[in-house]
């Protein structure tokens, strides 16, 4: 049964991804690409971006708002300023602007840990969003420090409709996932592994910590770097450095703490949380609290809901919801092998 099991998961991985590529986009409509599906993968992306940096290589961040930042204002530029550059690569190039960015602000991780690198990565979030904002070469010296999405366009097909964005969107974020799910069974996410659970040990046993530590923000920025471009040019269509503020870093952490902190599924979990509650709690205050509660209060009980399961997941389930999952699984599946144990012997 146990070796069963992955084989399992990735029959219904894999019929989840057809569904996504082959149904989907044929009965789903633009409300549902463009408000729901296509934010929804790319918080995910994020999400899996800080997760390789907090869950697996232990390093705490709350910059990835600044990095996505960055990613996208370098799409943008690179798009602006290299003409004939296909789509794909300059996204690819943001991602890798990201990535060097995440590397300067790694640094301190050689020397600091804990509360301390939180402190020195949410420098990052002030210092790119204000210099995004003071030098209007970033945004074209636009006024208002707004960009706007570049042609969608990829092999001469233009992906601008909200069907194309969201085939756009899946196919990166499902490459960068199959990337990440690679990485972390390589000798590099045991390294990252290893010096998250004591890196003492780590570097007795030579792994090389402080490499590993900057390659951990190098790899976490650059997916980060690659969800800004997706969630300003696939699902804004257009963004402002105050559009990717602490508060989006913040959503980021909450979805790795709700979905489970070092769990690639987790990442994708977290974000469905994230999207999904509000509407849920949106539709039940209009069905339940008509006349008992004020509508502009409505989103004022999302965020206490939020912060209420944030810190029950804290303190009864800190593996996430993929653990929750997990065990319910597990209760289904021996309840099932009692209830056939006893043909089994007749």
């Amino acid at each position: 049964m146990r070796r069963a099991q992955p084989k399992a998961k990735s029959l219904a991985l894999g019929a989840l991804l057809a569904v996504a590529f082959l149904v989907v986009p044929f009965i789903g409509d633009d409300y549902w690409f463009s408000a729901i599906l296509i934010p929804l993968l790319v918080l995910s992306l994020v999400g899996l971006g800080l997760n390789l940096l907090t869950g697996y290589a232990g390093q705490l961040s709350l910059g990835s708002a600044a990095f996505m930042a960055a990613g996208a204002f370098a799409t943008y530029n690179f798009e602006l300023r290299v003409p004939g550059l296909p789509l794909l690569v300059s996204v690819a190039l943001g991602g890798v602007v990201a990535a060097l960015i995440g590397v300067a602000f790694g640094l301190p991780s050689l020397r600091i840990k804990g509360f301390y690198l939180i402190v020195s990565t949410l420098a990052a979030q002030f210092f790119i969003q204000w210099a995004l904002t003071k030098f209007g070469w970033f945004s074209n010296d636009n006024p208002s420090g707004v960009i706007s999405a570049p042609p969608l366009v990829i092999l001469g097909q233009d992906l601008s409709s909200p069907v194309g964005r969201y085939l756009l969107t899946l196919t990166i974020v499902s490459f960068l996932t199959w990337v990440a799910w690679n990485l972390v069974r390589s000798p590099t996410g045991r390294s990252w592994m290893a010096i998250r659970d004591m890196d003492t040990a780590a570097a007795v046993i030579g792994i090389p910590i402080f490499r590993s530590k900057l390659l951990a923000f190098a790899i976490s920025s650059f997916y980060c770097g690659v969800a800004g471009s997706l969630w300003a040019f696939a699902y804004l269509g257009t963004v402002e450095p105050h559009g990717l503020d602490l508060n989006r870093s913040f959503q980021v952490l909450f979805i790795v703490i709700i979905g489970g902190i070092g769990s690639i599924a987790g990442s994708f979990l977290g974000a469905i949380f994230i999207v999904l509650l509000p509407i849920a709690l949106d539709h039940v205050a209009r069905a339940f609290l008509v006349g008992i509660v004020d509508p502009s209060n409505t989103e004022n009980l999302q965020k206490i809901a939020m912060g209420s399961l944030i810190l029950w997941f804290l303190v009864k389930e800190p593996e996430g919801l993929v653990r929750l999952i997990e065990v319910g699984f597990e209760k289904v599946r021996q309840r099932w092998s009692r209830r056939l144990l006893p043909v089994a012997s007749d």
